[in-house]
């Protein structure tokens, strides 16, 4: 039998992606890895804490991470790595909070001896402890300080396993239809239906605040209308921008029974609370300098929620980590094509929001017809000759901007809209005066932070039309934006090598399709032999993470 993997004592294990068994093992071993360096022949993964503490919160055991691996591994593992499983499997749950008889108090249940005297000597945390609070087996805390105690212990490997009971909001009467607004046939798809109920959990302690990852295109807003649905209760929904906020909103009316009267926005522009209320988070992130408070907090704090739904988790700013360690009583949802984020902050996901509790393989969505089948491509591009020295002399952030704007991509670009004539083509990037080019050689709008959001919305409707075959945008479409026909994405430029946009980013033509274009084509132009190639590689550790094959070609134009 085939054996694809090697795993190594220092906690890395390679796939040998040539291997007939490798996609059954990257399969095996995702719950408990994460992906670090995908070059041509073998790929290294790493078991990290914080991916055992989300292969625990699901419920893997020390065994089934073991015998994944044994299952495709060419050699013996390493000893010490089964103790290392064991032993940091074993530390969730360790810690656990659970309620007391005070509605205001909670009980940090700490059997282990040595480790209470641990906690006791870091003043971060025994800090939280009451005064009073000490008791055989651990402490006694505030109910205020339930996220601070779970994000301070998680930082020195110990998550918490919360078993606190969630408070009840105001409750609503609603329900999913079978028929959309527009008529057709709604129902939920089998992956999102178990994913909102591995969320809720029956209502039992420990469940009822996670994250799900499902890929862009795979229905993560449907997945909310479904816990929705399980809850019944009043919901503040967080969103990246106002677009996205009205994406809910047509969404929720079209695919339930809710109302525009039972819905509010609460935006820049608009601010009603009502039992459903969808926000964007740079409203709620707003004040008038650095050093005021924020004043739209409160919309946390003066209404009876009984779950938020965090959109675009891995985009959650820091102040809403803040406020989310203040309302750990309310169920809590986070939705996300990745966890990775830029910032490391994923522990704080991870404690605050709650753990992974549910994902699905993009690929296994794709052979399902779920989502479209893709093709990524990178295309390398010389630099001009005039541009060599220039950059040659250049720091690093120049060196960044000369390569990522270098002329020829324009062409370049051009060349494969005309070869998808045919087809509705995103082309996205980073720097404005590359996109205003683009978009007047292409004839085509062009949406950027600037543009109006009445106006943004319009284009996007006539581009769902299929009245506007092409449309050049910058990051601001990274996020939340459903064009469910679009089948090419043409990225002339990015940030940086960030594997979160490139999941966007793809995920904007991953929506399935029917017809003749039925598969999607995903483009990146990189300047060869620049800087940009160390940031383009960075971005393919996401693409091979999901399976995908990761074309690079030179053009000659």
């Amino acid at each position: 039998m085939s054996k694809p993997l090697i795993v190594q004592g220092d906690h890395t294990v390679l796939l040998d992606v040539h291997d007939s068994e490798a996609n059954a093992a990257r399969e095996s071993i995702a719950p408990f890895t994460e992906l670090e360096k995908s070059p041509e022949h073998f790929h290294t993964y790493r078991i990290t804490p914080l991916s055992l503490w989300n292969a625990a919160s699901a419920g893997m055991t020390p065994d089934d991470v073991i015998q994944a691996l044994t299952d495709h591994t060419r050699f013996p593992i390493p000893p010490h790595i089964h103790s290392s499983v064991t032993e940091l499997i074993g530390r969730y749950g360790t810690i656990s909070l659970e309620p007391t008889d005070d509605e205001y108090t909670l009980r940090l249940v700490v059997p282990d001896e040595d480790i209470r005297r641990e906690l006791l000597s870091r003043p971060d945390i025994a800090g939280l402890f009451q005064r009073d609070g000490v008791y055989k087996d651990g402490f006694f805390i505030r109910l205020v300080d339930r996220g601070t105690v779970k994000q301070g212990l998680i930082h020195i490997g110990y998550p918490v396993d919360d078993k606190a009971p969630l408070l009840e909001g105001d409750p609503i009467s609603f329900s999913l239809r079978e028929t959309t607004g527009a008529g057709k046939a709604f129902s939920l798809r089998n992956y999102q239906r178990e994913a909102a109920e591995v969320f809720y959990g029956g209502g039992r302690p420990g469940a009822g605040y996670g994250t799900v990852v499902l890929p862009c295109g795979a229905g993560k807003t449907v997945v909310g209308m479904a816990a929705m649905d399980l809850l019944k209760t009043s919901t503040l929904i967080l969103s990246t921008n106002v677009a996205a906020v009205h994406q809910w909103i047509d969404e929720l009316i079209d695919k339930t029974s809710l109302t525009e009267d039972d819905i509010g926005e609460y935006t820049g522009r608009d601010k009603r609370i009502r039992p459903v209320t969808v926000a964007t988070y740079q409203i709620l992130v707003w004040r008038s300098d650095r050093n005021a408070l924020f004043p739209h907090f409160d919309i946390f704090r003066k209404h009876r929620w009984g779950l938020i739904i965090y959109d675009e988790v891995h985009l959650l700013p820091a102040p809403i980590f803040r406020v989310t360690a203040e309302i750990q009583a309310i169920r809590r949802l986070g939705l996300t094509a990745t966890l990775v984020r830029e910032d490391g902050r994923e522990q704080d996901v991870f404690s605050l929001v709650g753990p992974k509790r549910y994902d699905v393989p993009w690929k296994e969505l794709e052979q399902k017809g779920w989502i479209a089948e893709a093709v990524c491509y990178e295309i390398r591009l010389d630099m001009p000759r005039e541009l060599r020295t220039e950059y040659a002399v250049a720091d690093k952030r120049r060196k960044f901007r000369l390569a990522s704007e270098n002329p020829r991509k324009i062409d370049a670009a051009l060349q494969i809209v005309e070869n998808h004539r045919e087809e509705s083509i995103i082309v996205i990037g980073m720097y404005l005066s590359q996109l205003h080019d683009i978009a007047e050689r292409l004839d085509a709008p062009l949406i950027t932070g600037k543009t109006p959001n009445p106006e943004r919305e319009e284009i996007y409707r006539a581009f769902r039309a299929g009245d506007i075959r092409v449309i050049v945008v910058s990051k601001v479409a990274n996020f939340a934006i459903d064009l469910p026909d679009a089948s090419v994405a043409v990225q002339v430029s990015g940030s940086f090598g960030s594997r979160q946009e490139e999941a966007q980013r793809l995920g904007r033509i991953l929506r399935p399709k029917k017809g003749q274009y039925r598969n999607s084509h995903f483009y990146t132009l990189v300047a060869n032999q620049t800087v940009e190639e160390g940031f383009a590689a960075n971005r393919q550790k996401f693409l091979t993470e999901q399976g995908y094959a990761y074309r690079i070609e030179h053009w000659e134009g």
